[in-house]
């Protein structure tokens, strides 16, 4: 025999009805697992749960945070790149124009420009006293190039004129005339 709801009960009604009928099958039991059905489940977290989840969380972070800061640095030093290229054009538009290489950045309009780190980029004029005894040398202390020095300090904000040097790895710098433009270590 099937039996029949009322056709627009309420959800509260239904609940009632359900907790009526698992009542009235446990009544004739007795002991702990009748007592345990009457129960309602508990409605929040234990202790071990919330453990769990923070630990997958913490190895989630600890995975994500240094994937995420290389790919920032790597975005900052195709940002510096970029930018030394743009530099450079200018600077070589400059010498067409006026059959001479500008004395500071401020002659073609970039001495306000800074690197992705907050640091105004370097340029040396080999022609300048500055130039004779601050150009950048390779790893055989030569002269990077022969027209003019143009680089970036890098992250780290410090520099010496060979690229060897510790404090120079991470400078992002022109090299061969502008043949190569990246960062010291890849030299």
């Amino acid at each position: 025999m099937r039996r029949r709801h009322a056709p627009f009960t309420s959800y509260d009604e239904n609940r009632r009805r359900r907790q009526q009928r698992r009542e009235s099958t446990l009544a004739g039991r007795s002991g702990p697992l009748a007592k345990d059905r009457l129960r309602e489940r508990p409605r929040g977290y234990s202790l071990v749960e919330l453990m769990i989840v923070v630990a997958i969380l913490s190895i989630t972070a600890a995975i994500a945070v240094p994937s995420y800061q290389g790919m920032v640095y790597d975005a900052q030093v195709v940002s510096a790149i970029a930018d030394i290229k743009q530099i450079s054009n200018e600077i070589t538009l400059f010498r067409l124009t006026n059959r001479r290489y500008p004395a500071s950045l401020q002659d073609v309009g970039m001495d306000g420009k800074l690197d992705p780190w907050g640091r105004p980029y370097e340029y040396l004029l080999m022609t300048s006293e500055q130039g004779k005894h601050g150009f950048r040398k390779d790893k055989n202390l030569h002269p990077l190039n022969s027209d003019y020095d143009l680089y970036s300090c890098g992250r780290d904000g410090d520099s010496v004129p060979p690229l060897t040097a510790r404090q120079s790895r991470d400078d992002i710098v022109r090299a061969n005339n502008g043949g190569f433009v990246g960062l010291a270590i890849n030299y």
